[in-house]
């Protein structure tokens, strides 16, 4: 059976990998001065920092149609016999449950929606490790048993800059941001039960990475091969240079640098760092 794997554009998988895996992308929109791009297509994440920059307004975001995922579906009909589609948490998106409906329209491909229940760059772990698996040859309904194999093993912890983002997204009241950053809080935020809640308070950015690190520590100290992934929100050198440190502690490790694109980026606002990692199936 030939098996296509397809991914939203939140699990920000660099095109070039994209195109060596075959990997096919459906776009999330984001909003920005009453104009909407497609992530990934029309707009990068560098432009997305840069514009919003100059806008008062906070940028808002919006799922594909149901139209994008029937017509990728159709054509990949022609050419496979089954799909696999790794989307960002059905807690914060409806893109998931778009998928389900557009599957169930379209006939001589079979459709495979999988609930990341996470986003970014831990999504990416997924739809990468789906991709070899494909190209192996094996079967959707077991490749889907060894996503669920790694998604045991799969953390991620992020904190944000600036908490009015939070406050205007609905995930914080005024009153806890305007404590948060009187005190210089940095909360650690993660995913649970497929939404976006807070792990700790912490009161600063330096203790607040050191924890993150402390977090991946016990788990490196399993002895399981891990593969791991530093996430920002416009902040590459940070990102850059904490790396680095990393890689020379846990030298074992396979690391990369991720980012949170437009869509994410809007809900955590910039300057946002994070971390992810799970075991390292290849």
């Amino acid at each position: 059976m030939k098996t296509a794997i397809i991914t939203d554009s939140t699990s920000y998988i660099p095109e070039t990998l994209r195109k060596e895996w075959n990997i096919y992308m459906i776009p999330l929109n984001v909003v920005i001065g009453g104009e909407s791009f497609k992530e990934e297509m029309d707009i990068t994440a560098e432009q997305f920092y840069e514009e919003v920059q100059n806008e008062q307004k906070l940028p808002t975001t919006s799922q594909p149609s149901i139209g994008q995922f029937v017509e990728l579906f159709e054509d990949l009909s022609k050419e496979y016999d089954a799909a696999i589609c790794i989307l960002l948490s059905s807690g914060i998106s409806g893109t998931y449950q778009t998928s389900v409906a557009a599957g169930k329209m379209v006939d001589g491909l079979e459709v495979f929606s999988y609930d990341s229940e996470i986003s970014c760059a831990a999504q990416g772990f997924y739809v990468m490790a789906a991709s070899r698996l494909a190209r192996e040859g094996m079967e959707p309904q077991n490749i889907l048993k060894k996503l669920d194999e790694l998604k045991a093993t799969l953390r991620a912890y992020f904190m944000v800059d600036d908490l009015d983002h939070l406050k205007r997204g609905g995930r914080l009241s005024g009153a806890q941001a305007f404590v948060g950053n009187l005190l210089q809080v940095k909360p650690l935020l993660h995913f649970e039960n497929k939404v976006i809640v807070p792990f700790e308070k912490i009161r600063t950015k330096k203790r607040a990475l050191k924890r993150i690190e402390q977090l991946f520590s016990e788990d490196y100290q399993k002895g399981i091969p891990l593969q791991a992934a530093i996430i920002h929100a416009n902040r590459p050198q940070e990102a850059s240079d904490w790396m680095e440190e990393l890689k020379n502690q846990y030298p074992e490790t396979e690391f990369q640098i991720s980012y949170f694109g437009p869509v994410i980026g809007t809900h955590l606002g910039e300057g946002a760092l994070g971390m992810t990692w799970a075991k390292k199936l290849f």
